[in-house]
């Protein structure tokens, strides 16, 4: 599991639409971090697929994106991207309950209310909400993850106008949900389950409700209309066993990273999939320096799952964090030939490549595994490190460039896009790189000079 900080916009075009606008601020200084897990967002992506199915968003590219914040939240920007907390992952009872979330959030996509919070955003002057229409042009460009980063950054108040919805939006994406859940065989009873759950959030103060409430709220009124449903429609639904391991997987992984290890031990023993307990065992061993029985316990998850690859990521990253370059290798290099086109086990590939003293190679694999994902800044930093060690200065500083403006820091990827266009040859597809980064970060500091 990899902590990813996401203040940033998503992509070169995004960038120079920002600097188009009349008034322009630095980005926020607040920010927030995604937890990329090739495994957890598989098991996320098992979960939501009926569900989105039902709903007509596409499956490949509606993704399912886990926030790096214990509060129960969960929203979405754009049409690319649903956002969870991790902490909605660790509160929810089921999986249908989640299914019940990923549904709501889906309805707010399909039934255009998206659309029209965006429109608002067109006028907006502050700070605060220059940040919100950066995220606004972000998504545009085609970059969930970006669009969260930089909204998540705002100031509290201005992030809680966007995620929040009117109670009709509310009631609508309810009705909706409770439709998709029926045609996806989710029983509707998680929609009340969930609204059951919060309940009681409204007679709280502020300071002490759950985000997911003040963003979406949950009155006695959407309860009733849920139970009115499940009353006219039925609530029972056909088990589907693979759903409930893979929110066992999600949640066991989830617990094991940020929970205790020592919480993760003495509850182990409740989990009901044996590989899943075996897998939060070795993620707890190892977080304890207890390198040896954290490989045992790992070894035997994958004897009851030979083939799973990202059980043999998990091995790799465990090599890795310990210094074990040539097993990590071996290790990656098994999880690639089950998941050959999963980015983030080519990019961890790639980085034990480099670790192990392969540059040449690790950058073949890390390109392979950009044109898959190329917001991935750790994978952007390996890259530059792999090209550096070849003597590629030009590449290494185009590549650099480029994280830096994924990061929002158009001053220093100004700086090295101008290295790299005096390093590589002009007119070359990596110089063109270079000057798309260089204008936005030029257009972007003359924006700042006019405030």
């Amino acid at each position: 599991m990899a902590f990813e900080r996401v203040s940033r916009v998503a992509s070169i075009p995004a960038m120079v639409l920002t600097a188009v606008l009349t008034v322009v601020s630095a980005l926020p200084a607040a920010a927030v971090s995604l937890l990329r897990d090739p495994d957890i967002e598989h098991a996320l992506r098992q979960i939501a697929s009926p569900v989105l199915r039902a709903s007509g968003l596409s499956q490949s590219r509606t993704h399912i994106l886990l926030v790096d914040d214990p509060a129960f939240n969960a929203f979405v920007l754009d049409n690319q991207a649903i956002f969870l907390n991790y902490g909605l992952i660790l509160k929810v009872d089921s999986a249908g309950m989640l299914q019940a979330v990923i549904a709501h959030e889906a309805a707010h996509i399909t039934n255009g209310h998206l659309a029209r919070r965006t429109a608002n955003l067109q006028s907006a002057r502050t700070a605060a909400g220059l940040g919100l229409a950066l995220a606004a042009l972000a998504a545009a460009a085609g970059g969930g993850e970006a669009a969260g980063g930089i909204a998540i950054g705002t100031q509290s108040a201005a992030q809680r106008v966007f995620l929040s919805h009117t109670r009709a939006e509310e009631a609508s994406a309810d009705r909706s949900a409770a439709s998709y859940l029926t045609s996806a065989g989710v029983s509707p009873q998680a929609l009340v389950d969930l609204h059951q759950a919060f309940a009681g959030q409204e007679v709280l103060s502020v300071s002490r409700q759950d985000p997911y409430t003040r963003s979406h709220p949950l009155t006695r009124d959407r309860l009733r209309a849920a139970q009115a449903y499940v009353a006219a429609h039925g609530g029972k639904e056909t088990a589907n066993p693979d759903t409930a391991y893979w929110f066992a997987r999600a949640r066991g992984k989830v617990s094991a990273f940020t929970r205790s290890p020592k919480w993760t031990l003495r509850r182990v023993a409740e989990e009901k999939y044996k590989d899943v307990r075996l897998m939060r065992e070795a993620i707890a061993h190892h977080r304890q320096g207890k390198f040896e029985k954290s490989i045992s316990a790992l070894n035997k998850a994958l004897a009851l799952r030979p083939s799973d690859p990202f059980y043999l990521e998990l091995k790799g990253q465990i090599y890795m964090e310990n210094r074990r370059w040539n097993e990590a290798l071996n290790a990656y290099g098994q999880a690639v030939s089950q998941a050959p086109q999963n980015a983030q086990i080519l990019s961890g590939y790639g980085r034990a490549q480099l670790a192990a003293g392969q540059p040449k190679s690790a950058i073949q694999t890390l390109e392979k595994a950009r044109s898959r994902d190329w917001r991935d800044a750790r994978l952007l930093r390996d890259m530059s490190v792999a090209y550096a060690k070849t003597g590629q200065s030009g590449m290494a500083a185009v590549v650099t460039a480029e994280r830096y403006a994924l990061q929002g820091r158009l001053n220093d990827a100004g700086l090295h896009a101008k290295r790299a266009s005096a390093l590589l040859p002009r007119g070359s597809a990596a110089w063109r790189r270079a000057q798309d980064v260089l204008i936005a970060s030029e257009r972007f500091a003359k924006g700042k000079k006019k405030r």
